[in-house]
């Protein structure tokens, strides 16, 4: 099939974002059978407002400096494609003569493509669509993990470590620190902050995530314990933890054009800011809140290479896929072993991704539900890089 070559960005960027969108244009220019290689300006919004950026006339040295670059180059969108919107979307498509349709994004994203794809199988129109995994959540089925989230976990990962540090000296000034991540509905990048914990004492202490419904009285007991062991707590928290009965605990209410809670919008406090009430009500403890929100989506001085890498060849495997006529699938990386780290990348259903969000294993946690298990760790070793290695000073005592 000959036509031109179409890629898009939705959603929250990450560090390695445009890693993968040099890997579609790359080997999109490679393939004899895709003439024009065109972005989306604003993804599928501006895509319907013809606003198409001519990639293939980008200098060389730009395509390649995209895989060091943060957040979206093309520029982002999060707009829900209603059902008035196909018919306009098909005449842009036939316009520019788009045989192949690429979109970088993660479950809503998916959930784009896959509808784009349908209606073009149904009015006749040969095109093929591919996905490329992109989301700092981690929370795409049929994938091992996605681009972008290894260097965010590293980011926090990085965080936690360096404030723990710094709440541990600073104890008899402020008692307990609380940070939130990201993490709509799973605790992946919450949970992957146990990996800065290298001594028992270390932060974090407690980690809680969307896949335990959270109890305030049981939090407060596991806030006591720690106290009363070390002289200070630090806990990590996702965002989108919500009670037993669904009601988040930030109390947000506002929502998105997919109807996902927007935890960091108005409308609400954050859970960080909430959980730091109920510890200063109930202990009368000084503490403080830290909150990342978007500042590790482009945080490309924390990237890792490996996932720079990984964020690449999914973009080069999607035009493979495309070029062999495979459609309505998104790639896939799958894990074939943890030591050594090797990596193979396949393809899964856009049916089994579109608007689903994937939870962390209950056995990634330990029983209680307040962190994570050894089972999680080695999952994250081989993901998360190489740490820094502080030290301590030993409590030996003067003599007068």
């Amino acid at each position: 099939m000959s036509g031109n070559a179409i890629i898009g960005q939705s959603g929250g960027p990450t560090a390695v974002i445009n890693a993968s969108l040099a890997g579609v244009i790359e080997e999109a220019l490679r393939t004899s059978s895709i003439k024009n290689v065109y972005g989306m300006n604003f993804g599928i919004e501006g895509f319907m407002q013809e606003k198409i950026i001519d990639l293939g006339k980008q200098p060389k040295e730009i395509i390649e400096g995209l895989k060091h670059t943060p957040s979206s180059a093309l520029g982002s969108s999060r707009h829900k494609v209603q059902d008035e919107d196909f018919p306009r979307i098909l005449e842009v498509l036939k316009k520019y003569d788009i045989r192949y349709f690429f979109l970088i994004g993660g479950n809503d994203t998916m959930d784009t493509i896959n509808r784009v794809e349908q209606y073009c199988r149904k009015a006749g129109y040969e095109m093929t669509g591919v996905g490329i995994p992109k989301t700092v959540d981690n929370d795409l089925f049929g994938t091992d993990h996605t681009p972008g989230f290894a260097s965010a976990a590293r980011s926090n990962i990085l965080n936690v470590m360096q404030s723990g540090f710094l709440a541990r000296d600073m104890q008899r000034v402020d008692q307990f620190v609380i940070y939130q991540t990201i993490g709509r509905d799973a605790g992946w990048l919450a949970a992957s902050t146990a990996m800065a914990k290298k001594a028992e004492d270390d932060a974090p202490h407690l980690i809680y995530a969307p896949e335990f419904d959270f109890d305030r009285e049981k939090f407060l007991d596991d806030v006591d314990t720690v106290y009363k062991k070390y002289g200070w707590v630090s806990i990590v928290c996702g965002e989108g933890i919500k009670y037993a009965d669904g009601t988040p605990v930030s109390a947000s209410q506002v929502k998105d054009k997919f109807a996902n809670v927007e935890f960091g919008a108005m409308g609400g406090t954050s859970v960080a800011m909430n959980l730091h009430r109920m510890i200063s009500d109930k202990f009368g403890f000084r503490g403080e809140f830290q909150i990342t929100e978007s500042l590790i989506m482009s945080a490309e001085d924390r990237a890792l290479e490996q996932d720079i890498e990984e964020a690449y060849r999914c973009g080069v495997k999607a035009v493979e896929l495309a070029r062999d006529g495979v459609s309505g699938m998104m790639v896939a990386m799958q894990r074939v072993s943890n030591d050594p780290y090797t990596i193979e990348y396949g393809q899964v259903p856009l049916n089994d991704v579109a608007v689903k969000a994937k939870p962390m294993p209950l056995d990634y946690f330990n029983k209680e539900g307040n962190f994570v298990s050894e089972k999680f760790l080695e999952y994250m070793r081989p993901l998360s890089g190489p740490l820094p290695e502080f030290v301590r000073l030993q409590p030996i005592q003067a003599k007068p």
